[in-house]
């Protein structure tokens, strides 16, 4: 069934009531899915909750009256935090979207020490309009309820001033491996991934001060694009939710 994110409204949606979709999803349901009133769809607010519903117009703007209200089923119970030190090129923009598809809530991109790429904040901000359009594009293209934040660009230091409860950093020197680490109880992860260059030693050194534990994916070394979809899918494999 067709599935689109609306904007929350004061007080929220209720079953009953109706929701409106426009801009380029209106245009999309209109001219390129050929939808018409009676058909049914499904709207997201964003906050992990679907609507079931019928549309009643078609046009610039598409009114929907919503029937039912359920939790999204693809939400995965434990909350990953991507901190991927910046790639060179469009690396980031095919990170941001396989990360979404798999189930992270957010992806931080980091400036550490060897990345190749070091925009100013001016190029950066302008950069991540375009990653959260792309997280949006993926998370509805995968059906997610929520749409994950990419957050400002930090350094490693402002990293790891905001760090959840349990953290790990895939390291190519070796570490522990994720089954020793992950279990289906958890409920948040951090997780470090460094650019091309991998990361030096001081700053392996300042994440096991703050508590981040070193990681292996094995003993063949990941390329950076590579690394957090595959730790990403095996952590959740772990969590029970692949």
């Amino acid at each position: 069934m067709p599935r689109f994110f609306v904007p929350p409204v004061p007080g929220g949606f209720v079953p009953g009531g109706r929701a409106v979709v426009s801009g380029e999803d209106a245009a999309h349901i209109s001219r390129s899915l050929r939808l018409r009133p009676g058909d049914a769809i499904t709207l997201c607010d964003g906050g992990g909750m679907d609507y079931e519903g019928r549309i009643l117009s078609v046009g610039d703007a598409v009114e929907v009256e919503l029937l039912e209200c359920v939790p999204s089923v693809s939400e995965p119970r434990c909350r990953i935090t991507l901190f991927q030190a910046l790639p060179k090129g469009d690396k980031m923009e095919f990170i941001i979207q396989k990360a979404v598809e798999l189930g992270a809530a957010e992806i931080v991109p980091v400036l550490t020490s060897r990345c190749v790429s070091r925009p100013d904040a001016k190029s950066m901000e302008k950069k991540r309009v375009r990653y959260q359009k792309i997280a949006a594009e993926a998370a509805k293209q995968c059906g997610r309820g929520v749409i994950p934040e990419i957050g400002e660009m930090a350094t490693l230091s402002e990293a790891v001033r905001r760090l959840p409860e349990k953290a790990l950093v895939f390291y190519e020197k070796g570490g522990r491996r994720l089954r020793e680490l992950v279990t289906p109880q958890d409920r948040e992860w951090g997780v470090f991934v460094g650019s091309e260059g991998g990361f030096a030693p001081e700053e392996i050194a300042l994440l096991e001060q703050n508590g981040v534990v070193p990681a292996t994916l094995g003993t063949r070394i990941l390329r950076c694009e590579t690394a957090p979809l595959c730790g990403l899918s095996v952590m959740l494999s772990l969590l029970g939710e692949i």
